[in-house]
């Protein structure tokens, strides 16, 4: 294979959607940036691995835009010191306006600028996936060097499988991938656009079967890939141009000018193992996109197939790492630290609405210790508001996707999560003097009332569970109608979210989402109880009670609470017909 290329800033690999056809089509990254605008959004194997192509996608726009404008002139201050960019230190009121005002300029002009192509053809080498430098890999003098005598390449130990390699299959030597989309046969095999997917999808989402590990003198432990910690969270556009603008954080909080490094403009993979030994949280939005989580070199055989060596790396944990903008946060009430917000099989079924806290901070003014810190992306899209750079009738769009884990020892994807929620810009950054008369306490109000009613169902459920003479099945028999329930709900309530502006009246809405909710939860009680028997008629003596209990006696108690909770009034509830 000493003379295959295969360079992805000119051969296809991309899968896309064209806006005009909606036909699924190929191309290569100069052809991507170049047409962005023309492509309605990123169309690969899965949702999660499009959002690990999107952040290669973001790292090179991220490396681009931070030290050229649109018109592709290097800022002042690189101009003036190009060879010491890395001590520059440089005023936050004019690194902020000089990089927001590229930002504009690209947003009207509805399209990137030739220098982005200027860019990829510099480092077109570091692109091949074949080569001196071959892409997201080790050479094999590289690889040899880093790990254990014992795990160097011609004794063929360490490997990872390309089954297991792709995240569509995740089939270990152990366990059959009795469903996967593949035949048996075809399981280890990929085509070279599929293996780019793929290369750039695993060092974000490793599990952690493979047991070589590089040397770097302090023991640890291989970690899953750094997205596969993340209950990720991205704005998504109305063109992939839109998407790649919306997610181009080019400033951050505390407002610090810092060089972005990829990682292919490494120079010295072995130096960039040392740093990564150190375990500290990268500095730089490039770097942190395109970090890996394995050491890869790949050889090949005669039919284009590679064998895949994997080496762990040392990873961050993460603590307080807020230069990641893709994500919710958990803060550790004893000691205040944040760290990425996971989701486990527990929430699976539960829809993005349902956690609009954790997406938008509802108590802004309140001190920082005690504030829920919100992902770095909706803070980013808040400066673009306030600056009046995107208006506040703009819908966004926020989507989260990640993989939900099987958990110790493998670590395999069990599931993959995505889900989003459309609002108004200007609902969604509403602010007013009095923090408990904007529109982010109002809709997480209802959501918290509405999550209410939900509870209520389940009680609903439970009870008829308990009418129809079920013990011990009866919370699975809870927990199946529960999210039957949910489910019901979620588009009801993501086009009244979605329907909101800064100037609807607030409590004619929130009435508006009421009455709608009572219809929902009745309705669902009442398919209920049409699957019923005689037996729920004839229901059960209940002790307690000292009294008979049926699937009428549950209904009334179920709209009780509803109504209760619910808080209308009788008028309102006339006023609907209901």
């Amino acid at each position: 294979m000493a003379n295959e290329t295969f360079n992805l800033t000119t051969e296809p690999w991309i899968k896309v959607t064209e806006r005009k056809t909606n036909a699924t089509k190929m191309v290569s990254l100069i052809d991507l940036f170049e047409h962005a605008q023309d492509y309605r959004q990123l169309a690969g194997d899965m949702h999660t691995q499009d959002l690990a192509v999107l952040r290669v996608l973001l790292a090179i726009l991220t490396a681009v835009y931070s030290r050229y404008d649109a018109d592709g002139q290097p800022y002042p201050w690189l101009a003036a010191n190009p060879v010491e960019q890395e001590t520059l230190e440089v005023n936050r009121g004019t690194y902020e306006d000089a990089v927001l005002a590229t930002w504009r300029q690209l947003f009207e002009a509805g399209h990137f600028s030739t220098i982005v192509i200027q860019y990829l053809q510099k480092f077109a080498d570091r692109f091949d996936l074949f080569g001196d430098h071959p892409f997201y890999q080790a050479t094999m003098a590289d690889y040899d060097a880093l790990v254990a005598e014992k795990k160097r390449v011609a004794l063929g130990k360490g490997t990872v499988a390309i089954k297991q390699f792709n995240r569509r299959v995740s089939e270990s030597n152990n366990t059959p991938a009795i469903f996967a989309p593949k035949a048996d046969t075809a399981k280890n095999q990929l085509t070279l656009d599929e293996l780019a997917r793929w290369l750039i999808t695993y060092q974000n989402y490793a599990g952690t079967t493979d047991k070589t590990k590089v040397e770097t003198g302090e023991p640890f432990s291989s970690s899953p890939g750094w997205l596969y910690k993340l209950d990720a969270v991205y704005a998504d556009g109305q063109t992939l141009f839109e998407t790649l603008m919306l997610n181009l954080v080019l400033i951050n909080e505390n407002g610090e000018y810092t060089p972005q490094h990829p990682v292919w403009e490494v120079t010295n993979l072995r130096d960039y193992v040392d740093d990564r030994a150190e375990q500290i949280n990268p500095d730089n939005i490039a770097a942190l996109y395109t970090s890996w989580t394995r050491i890869l070199h790949l050889e090949w055989d005669d039919a284009q197939q590679p064998t895949i060596f994997s080496a762990g790396l040392p990873m961050f944990d993460g603590e307080n790492a807020y230069i990641e903008p893709m994500t919710t946060w958990r803060r550790d009430k004893k000691t205040e630290i944040d760290t990425p917000a996971t989701r486990s099989s527990y929430t699976l079924s539960k829809a993005m609405w349902r956690n609009f806290g954790s997406y938008v901070r509802l108590n802004p003014d309140t001190s920082a210790t005690k504030q829920q810190q919100e992902p770095g992306i909706v803070w980013w899209l808040n400066q673009l508001k306030n600056r009046q750079v995107l208006a506040g009738n703009k819908s966004l769009s926020l989507a989260s996707v990640t993989f939900v884990s099987g958990g110790a020892p493998a670590n395999l994807p069990i599931a993959e999560y995505h889900d989003d929620i459309q609002i108004m810009a200007g609902v969604l950054f509403d602010r007013h003097q009095d923090e408990d008369d904007y529109w982010p306490v109002y809709i997480e109000n209802v959501i918290q009332q509405t999550q209410k009613i939900g509870t209520d169902f389940y009680s609903f459920a439970m009870n008829v569970g308990r009418v129809r003479g079920m013990k011990l099945e009866a919370k699975l028999f809870a927990n199946k109608l529960s999210d039957q329930f949910y489910s019901r709900l979620n588009d009801p309530f993501k086009n009244w979210l979605a329907g909101l502006t800064p100037t609807t009246d607030r409590d004619q809405a929130i009435l508006d989402w009421k009455k709608e909710l009572r219809k929902l939860a009745t309705d669902a009680a009442k398919s209920v109880m049409a699957t019923g028997s005689l037996r729920d008629a004839t229901g059960y003596f209940d002790q307690d009670q000292q009294a008979w209990v049926n699937i009428f006696i549950v209904m009334s108690w179920f709209q009780g609470k509803v109504k209760r909770d619910l808080g209308l009034k009788k008028g309102e509830i006339k006023e609907n017909g209901r």
